[in-house]
Parts: C-alpha cells; structure tokens; sequence
C-alpha cells in the first residue's frame, strides 16, 4: 500500500482528498515527513524530508501528525484479509507483507486474480 498513513488520514477525513496531505511533524518543529499523498509529492515533497522544507515547497499543504492508533487498526483489517488466503505470511511493516500463496486454492491458483481479490476485499474491509 503506498502513502498509506495519508491514505488512512484522507479515509477518515474525506475534506483531506484531493488536496496536499503531510503526515509527519509540524513544519515550524524540527519534525519530518513520514509521508505524503500524491498532490503533495508533485511539489517535490517526499518521506524523511524536514517538514520545514516541505512548507517552504508546498505552503498550502496539510499537515498533520500521524495518529499511529488508526494506522495500527488499519493494518489489522488488511492482514485479516491476507488470513483468508494463507497463515504464511511475513510482515514487514504496517502495510507491507509477503504472503506464501504457494497452496492456495483461492482463484484456481491464478495469482493475478487472487491479487485483484485481495486488493478489491483490502479496499472494502478498510472503508
């Protein structure tokens, strides 16, 4: 899942879509960029960027400290879905896993189509 705090932030604040998102620490702080949704990275701003760098390249973006309680919850429902598929699965950060698909019989063993199914049950278990 890519910008996956900001999209966590733009779910649950839909006034937050379509404009720049920041989450990460305050621009006049000595905080950083966690990440950005893509509005804000067509300004050049990127994650572990200073924020105060950020502001200086995209003034009208919002910023917003990361509320790591959401995301946590967030990644729990996305790995219930990875459940359904397989138990073998090796978890390399909130939104990012591998999963052993080797046995599965969902989809006649296509990964493409199973793919296209986790993402479709992904997106509706998380909005």
């Amino acid at each position: 899942m890519d910008a996956f705090f900001a999209a966590v932030e733009q779910r649950d604040f839909p006034g937050l879509k379509g404009h720049p998102l920041i989450v990460g620490g305050q621009p006049d702080s000595r905080g950083v960029v966690a990440t950005c949704n893509y509005e804000a990275r067509k300004f050049g701003i990127h994650s572990a960027m200073p924020s105060s760098r950020a502001y200086q390249l995209c003034p009208q973006a919002n910023f917003v400290r990361p509320r790591f309680a959401a995301y946590k919850q967030a990644s729990e429902d996305i790995h219930k879905v990875f459940h359904q598929y397989t138990d073998i699965i090796e978890p390399l950060s909130l939104d990012e896993a591998y999963l052993d698909v080797t046995v599965a019989e969902h989809c006649e063993g296509v990964a493409t189509r199973m793919a296209q199914e986790i993402r479709a049950k992904i997106f509706n278990a998380t909005q």
